[in-house]
């Protein structure tokens, strides 16, 4: 067992005990999956500039995104949404570009979508990142024909006038897929539909969603909005579970509330409290839905898949309201780590995840403006939280200091820790508080090695943030003030940080 006593001042201290002798569950390298949807700027002007663009790329699709997500392991992409998934038509974004229908993006600013972004150029992305497609089909307005052929076309080895139609179009062996979802927000956005509507609905269209070959399907159900613990109930006793691999859980970040989301950048304390206190929800989201789980699957056969998170805020000053662009701030890093932390300590159940969204889009890793990106505080978060990717959960025990606003009171302090294959300890910590640094002292006596790296994300104030003329304000730094000698770490998390240090 590693005892870590965290000491705040004389006056108070705060044990922390990471059970290295109870690890049991893997934290899925899903967890640390990421999200693009034809929104805004997150594809076209963003991910995408097209083969004959002066910008580096790969087959269209910027070379220094590509590099900077290989950086960090991606392990799996969500396409083509979110809400466009339910009026996409995919056989519209297939073919010669030149000879592809427009449409009107109704749901994001009513723009022309050309469909230049098509199956192809999505699934060659992958390709190109060594990530898994993650493919959320239509349900709310297509058919189970087209989302059957949609599978046929993209994964049939075979004879077939859909496995054909791929060959024409240039592509002669079957893709891999295996994540898909069967619709999106069909609560919302994906058809207005009451649970027990789309419980119907989903298993007459995953039926037939097919497995061809050695491509097995991972079949997810559009689960419920936040905490609508009753549409959860419904997936799990209405639809049969060899139907279904997992259900999702959507739930967003917000300063204030729906109608007013609060600004991305020049908040008050206020502002940066009440969003962390709401952040901190998810915790509570994901045990209850679990719970209910549980009820239905005890063996935790079903993923929760929580492939829609992250902070939302109001757009922008000037841009379009539909294109949802947002600057990202330490705040930002500190709420993903949190969350993070979250899913770590749920790893019996929570198996993907999907931070919203990749590129100019709510919680993004990248900004791009022209020729120029420039990397978010939270793309150095999932840099450095890289390192839990499929190690084992060592379970965290603690009291955690408060951190006080408002007349109310959050823990100031998260913490995860991981053990990976080659028998490395990574520890990430998360200080909430903006004031109040926490020094660590512990014995670790039965963990042999020594401090090999130590890193940190933390900036001069919460709404720090990186611009295309000073990208890096907020960046992941080497971080010294920690030793391990002896059996004995020693190591101060300063306030407003993510720290995560190797042991080994």
């Amino acid at each position: 067992m590693l005892m870590l006593a965290f000491q705040l001042s004389a006056q108070q201290k705060t044990e922390v005990t990471i059970r290295t002798d109870k690890g049991e569950y893997r934290i899925n390298k899903h967890i640390y999956g990421h999200f693009s949807e034809h929104l805004g700027r997150g594809i076209y002007g963003g991910l995408w500039v097209g083969e004959n663009s002066t910008i580096p790329n790969v087959n269209g699709v910027r070379k220094d995104i590509i590099d900077a997500l290989k950086h960090i392991h991606i392990p799996n992409l969500r396409w083509p949404g979110g809400c466009f998934a339910d009026e996409y038509h995919w056989m519209d974004g297939i073919g010669p570009r030149s000879e592809r229908p427009k449409m009107v993006n109704t749901h994001w600013g009513g723009v022309v979508e050309d469909n230049s972004f098509g199956t192809h150029e999505f699934l060659n992305l992958c390709e190109a990142l060594e990530t898994e497609p993650y493919i959320c089909g239509n349900l709310g307005s297509g058919t189970v024909e087209e989302m059957s052929k949609w599978v046929e076309y993209i994964t049939f080895g075979g004879e077939s006038p859909m496995a054909n139609l791929r060959k024409k179009n240039g592509r002669e062996k079957p893709w891999k897929v295996s994540l898909w979802g069967v619709g999106n927000e069909n609560w919302g956005c994906g058809g207005n539909m009451t649970p027990e509507t789309y419980a119907e609905n989903y298993r007459r269209y995953a039926t037939f969603c097919r497995n061809y070959g050695d491509n097995k399907l991972y079949k997810i159900a559009g689960g419920p909005n936040v905490d609508d613990y009753r549409w959860m109930d419904v997936m799990m006793r209405n639809i049969p579970h060899f139907l279904m691999n997992g259900v999702s859980v959507h739930n967003y970040t917000f300063t204030r509330a729906w109608e007013d989301k609060g600004n991305a950048t020049g908040f008050s304390e206020d502002d940066y409290f009440s969003l962390l206190q709401h952040g901190l929800r998810m915790d509570e989201i994901v045990t209850k839905h679990a719970e209910v789980m549980d009820k239905y699957d005890p063996a935790k056969r079903i993923g929760m898949i929580v492939d829609e998170w992250g902070a939302w805020y109001n757009v922008e000053p000037g841009t379009n309201p539909g294109f949802l662009y947002q600057q990202n701030t330490l705040r930002d890093a500190i709420l993903a780590g949190t969350i993070l932390n979250i899913f770590h300590k749920h790893a019996d159940r929570v198996q993907v995840a999907n931070i919203a969204q990749l590129v100019n889009v709510l919680q993004a890793l990248f900004l791009t403006e022209g020729d120029k990106m420039l990397l978010t505080p939270t793309y150095h978060v999932f840099d450095m939280y890289k390192v839990h990717q499929d190690a084992t959960m060592l379970p965290v025990e603690f009291t955690s200091p408060t951190y006080s606003r408002l007349g109310k009171s959050i823990p100031s302090l998260s913490v995860s820790a991981s053990r990976d294959k080659n028998g490395a300890v990574h520890v990430s910590f998360v200080n909430i508080d903006p004031a109040q640094s926490v020094e660590i002292s512990s014995n670790l006596t039965d963990v042999k090695g020594k401090l090999t790296s130590a890193g940190i994300i933390t900036a001069p104030k919460t709404d720090s943030y990186n611009t295309f003329e000073n990208p890096n304000q907020v960046v992941l730094k080497e971080y010294k003030n920690g030793s391990f000698k002896n059996g004995i770490l020693k190591i101060r998390i300063p306030e407003k940080s993510v720290v995560t240090v190797e042991i080994k």
